[in-house]
């Protein structure tokens, strides 16, 4: 997508299909690939800078990496929304400590307190998958839940 970033947009429709194996796509997955250029292309410039960026971060990954990124953020979206920033914020911070520390933190009494045993292994499972998510520049809000 970045080296046509430069076209316009019927001139990146044109591209998309004249990629190899576009036309052996079922109609349904060619139609839903056109409508996620039309949504890029919709996007501000960083939102979408971010989104590339994110897209070929996990395409970098194997399969099994792909699986856990996806496992650890499915078991994030299903905790309710007010938790979901508590975790988010948490993760953040959690982060930013070596690998020890983090350890010690998720397990201290405070942290017990504070989070359910399903939020504490969310928590543990972003931390796993952790290397595989974009980091946020202070100024863009929450990496999680966007």
């Amino acid at each position: 997508m970045d080296r046509h970033s430069n076209l316009s947009l019927p001139e990146q429709q044109r591209a998309l299909e004249g990629e190899p194996g576009f036309k052996e796509l079922p109609q349904q997955t060619q139609q839903r690939l056109r409508n996620q250029l039309n949504q890029l292309n919709n996007m501000p410039p960083e939102q979408r800078r971010r989104l590339l960026e994110h897209t070929e971060a996990m395409e970098q990954l194997t399969p099994p990496q792909r699986q856990q990124v996806r496992g650890a953020m499915q078991e994030y979206r299903a905790l309710p929304i007010e938790r979901r920033r508590m975790v988010a914020r948490a993760f953040r911070d959690l982060r930013e400590m070596p690998q020890p520390q983090r350890q010690a933190v998720l397990n201290s009494d405070r942290f017990r307190s504070q989070f359910s045993d399903e939020e504490r292994n969310t928590l543990s499972s972003l931390l796993t998958v952790e290397p595989y998510i974009p980091v946020q520049r202070p100024n863009e809000g929450p990496a999680i839940g966007k």
